[in-house]
């Protein structure tokens, strides 16, 4: 334990300190995007409006939770997309079965945690790149949807249950915000504050010095494929109730939106380094933006643009920090 230790303490400081001032950055980011949207379109502060920009954080900042925590395994999943439309198909076809939410969300929630399952079975197991094994993963997903449905799944029940999960209310609040404010809250606590926590930063950063001390690296990343397939499937049929409908084509380009945003965070795709904070940032940041081109009446197929440059200019950052933190 003690070499765990010490192998990951210097990195851990130095990169802490580049955290919190990424962080700093974002939050002025934030604020100046906020300002300026406001400046050119009034609406911006609307009720609506704001309420608009929750409900899309929140589906985001659901997965992005899992995410977060892989990634600071050093690995990565681009299912998530692909995982997502299918699992609002499967949670429809199920509620309209059985006339049950419960059952319903059981079904999404099973098949997600299989695919992070499967996922990470594959990584851990069988020795393949993350990133190779996940978008073999994705292709075979994005298939299997259509051999499952050849279109949307329509609710039929229209249950008042189903319909709250995406477009009710507790109080002001809408129920997808709750919903990932819950999430968001455990994996945060279980990243800063838990032992598990802990060794999930250190297989990142030093997977062998894990390994040496007693701790079976491969199961804190099976942990966090898993925990991921999860969010997907809460995040899945959350979308399902706001669409009325299990969509195949929902999560298209869902994954670069997720990934960006934990990299905008200063989540770092080599592992051992990142905060939910900055997932939050990163988040906001991004579906600001998104709706500051809806309601300034831009071209929306920015939408697509924005996160694949966030993707570079993150990991080109992401590279600096890492030459300082060998510094």
């Amino acid at each position: 334990m003690s070499e765990l230790t010490h192998a990951s303490a210097p990195r851990r400081f130095i990169g802490g300190q580049l955290l919190g001032s990424s962080q700093l950055v974002l939050g002025v980011i934030l604020a100046v995007l906020c300002i300026a949207i406001s400046i050119a379109a009034p609406q911006f502060y609307s009720e609506a409006n704001i309420i608009a920009i929750l409900r899309q954080c929140a589906l985001v900042l659901i997965v992005a939770s899992g995410m977060t925590m892989l990634i600071i395994t050093a690995e990565v999943d681009l299912s998530v997309g692909a995982s997502l439309a299918f699992v609002g198909c499967i949670g429809m076809a199920v509620l309209n079965s059985t006339h049950s939410l419960a059952l319903g969300m059981l079904a999404a929630l099973a098949f997600a945690g299989g695919v992070g399952l499967f996922n990470g079975l594959v990584v851990t197991r069988l020795r393949v790149n993350s990133l190779i094994a996940t978008i073999g993963t994705m292709m075979m997903l994005q298939g299997g949807v259509y051999l499952f449905t050849r279109e949307a799944v329509q609710n039929h029940n229209q249950l008042t249950s189903f319909t709250d999960l995406g477009a009710g209310y507790v109080g002001a609040v809408p129920v997808p915000v709750i919903l990932a404010a819950l999430i968001f809250a455990v994996a945060y606590v279980t990243l800063r504050f838990t032992t598990l926590g802990r060794y999930l930063y250190a297989v990142g950063a030093n997977e062998k010095a894990v390994r040496l001390s007693g701790v079976r690296s491969e199961r804190l990343k099976l942990f966090a494929f898993i925990v991921t397939g999860l969010c997907v499937g809460v995040a899945g049929m959350i979308l399902s109730s706001l669409m009325n409908a299990g969509q195949p084509t929902a999560g298209r380009g869902f994954e670069l939106t997720v990934i960006a945003a934990v990299i905008l965070g200063g989540t770092s795709l080599l592992g051992g380094r990142g905060s939910l904070f900055g997932t939050l940032l990163g988040v906001l940041v991004l579906k600001v933006i998104d709706n500051g081109i809806i309601i300034l009446g831009w071209n929306q197929d920015l939408q697509m643009v924005v996160p694949g440059v966030v993707i570079i200019l993150a990991t080109y950052l992401d590279i600096i920090r890492n030459r300082a933190n060998v510094r």
